[in-house]
């Protein structure tokens, strides 16, 4: 077991069914440069003072957390009132649903967590829903309360344990209509979507996360070990960009030698079966 903390305690219920369980986030957020703000006379870093208006700094003890119902009124809450607030979903993850694995949009889906028992008592009943899962293909859907709201969420298998993720209410989500309605209708036309296809079904590879590298993150660590180098300069040498092709001819590529281009740069035939088409063709009524 790693030395993280667990971020939840509580049971996973399948009817009559308990199962202690810990919930583990599965991401870090460690990987990433972070950056202080500084006082660039002072060299200090720039600190944040809780201030209200027209008395100045307050303390932390003198805060209460408070709901605005009209404009400038609050209802005030105090911590251990919300503490209070009874929830069975604090400590019980009841699977009340299960759904096919690709019936959940992807736009739904939050943050992930690792799913372990809680003891060697809760490993037989953890691997039978674990195997269960896993055996019909479903995910089981229910409710969790923790970090101060509660969540939905999936549990499906993942290795030889569980992975619990949260997902979005219907109401988080943005509706794509407003976004799309000014896209046309039109069908793209056969000779390009053939040629698209083909440059596609050639780049279809079974996804490995290894392949894919924070290239910014990179970038940024690089800029700071120059500037470590350099004692602190403030002109610190950069690669510049070079252009794209198109952009230093200046001029605009055909939509079609673009595709043949691209499919014979993946080891393909150095003849698409498409005859080339100009991208100026009128739109499709």
């Amino acid at each position: 077991m790693p030395s993280a903390r667990p971020i939840w305690k509580g049971q996973i219920r399948l009817s009559l069914v308990a199962i202690p369980v810990e919930l583990y986030s599965a991401s870090k957020s460690g990987a990433r440069l972070s950056f202080r703000q500084i006082h660039e006379p002072s060299g200090k870093p720039v600190k944040y003072e809780k201030i209200v208006p027209g008395v100045g700094p307050i303390d932390s003890d003198e805060i209460l957390k408070g709901f605005e119902y009209e404009k400038n009124d609050f209802v005030l809450l105090e911590d251990e009132e919300i503490d209070a607030v009874k929830l069975e979903t604090r400590k019980t993850l009841e699977l009340v649903q299960f759904v096919g694995g690709c019936e959940i949009d992807p736009i739904y889906f939050d943050k992930s967590y690792y799913v372990v028992p809680q003891d060697e008592l809760a490993e037989d009943a953890f691997r039978v829903v674990r195997d269960a899962l896993r055996t019909t293909e479903k995910v089981g859907l229910g409710q969790i309360a923790m970090r101060g709201r509660e969540y939905i969420c999936a549990l499906k298998p993942c290795g030889t344990g569980l992975l619990l993720e949260t997902l979005h209410y219907e109401d988080e989500i943005r509706k794509s209509d407003p976004f799309f309605s000014g896209i046309s209708k039109a069908k793209a036309e056969k000779d390009l979507l053939d040629v698209a296809t083909q440059l596609i079904e050639r780049k279809t590879a079974p996804f490995e996360a290894g392949k894919f590298k924070d290239h910014y993150t990179q970038a940024l660590r690089a800029l700071v070990d120059r500037k470590l180098k350099s004692k602190g300069k403030r002109k610190v040498s950069t690669d510049t960009e070079k252009p794209t092709t198109a952009e230093s001819k200046g001029n605009v590529i055909d939509l079609m030698d673009a595709l043949k281009s691209s499919l014979e740069g993946t080891g393909g035939r150095k003849k698409a079966a498409s005859k080339s088409t100009k991208t100026t063709r009128k739109k499709a009524s």
